[in-house]
């Protein structure tokens, strides 16, 4: 049951917008390994419909697997989901601080943040931070998929604060949880009011938080 012929089999039952989603994840995977299938298939599912729409039906249908495929991996969905999660951990961060360090120096990194998310938010399937939209279905702070936030967060943090001590600030710590906030809050804004101007809002809001020598890009 593995294997393309499988898959195009339960393409001819997609509607046309599954039809186009799946076209893209498939394009997008790189590497020839099951697991590797399975993960990329699933991180795409959960943040385009959320944990709870992605049963293991979609996730066999979409990645062209069998069950049995599935399970070889991962004891179970949850298993699943969470490592799903902590691999988007991993490609998010990757991609956001790499796009940010462009900027030629500290302060201009700093602003950077926000025009790096405006981009993020115009992007089509575009549906907000996974980390906060997941942690919305788990009531319990102690679950997997809570935790995993946390630490997405808690690096995210740690990144900016580097950037704050790049730039000399004098309580850089302070600075990076207010930057949090202002992260945090502009993609919430930008998901549930469509208001993608609400990075340019944030950026606007973290130059009055800047010293006044602080060179301003």
């Amino acid at each position: 049951m593995d294997g393309a012929g499988s898959s195009r089999r339960h393409e001819k039952r997609f509607d046309q917008e599954e039809r186009s989603f799946y076209c893209c994840v498939m394009n997008e995977i790189t590497g020839n390994e099951t697991r590797d299938i399975i993960l990329d298939v699933a991180e795409k599912l959960i943040y385009k419909s959320g944990i709870a729409a992605t049963g293991m039906d979609l996730l066999v249908k979409t990645a062209g697997v069998s069950r049995k495929s599935i399970y070889r991996y991962f004891t179970n969905k949850d298993d699943l989901v969470v490592a799903a999660l902590k691999r988007r951990d991993e490609r998010w961060m990757l991609w956001f601080s790499t796009e940010v360090d462009k900027a030629p120096i500290p302060a201009a990194r700093l602003l950077n943040l926000f025009t790096v998310l405006k981009g993020w938010f115009d992007s089509e399937g575009f549906r907000g931070c996974a980390f906060i939209n997941t942690s919305g279905e788990t009531g319990d702070p102690q679950d997997p998929v809570r935790q995993v936030a946390k630490l997405h967060k808690q690096k995210l943090l740690e990144y900016v604060t580097r950037l704050c001590v790049d730039q000399g600030i004098e309580n850089p710590e302070t600075l990076a949880r207010q930057l949090l906030i202002l992260i945090d809050g502009a993609i919430t804004v930008a998901l549930v009011m469509g208001d993608h101007s609400a990075a340019d809002d944030a950026r606007d809001m973290l130059k009055t938080l800047l010293p006044m020598d602080s060179p301003q890009a």
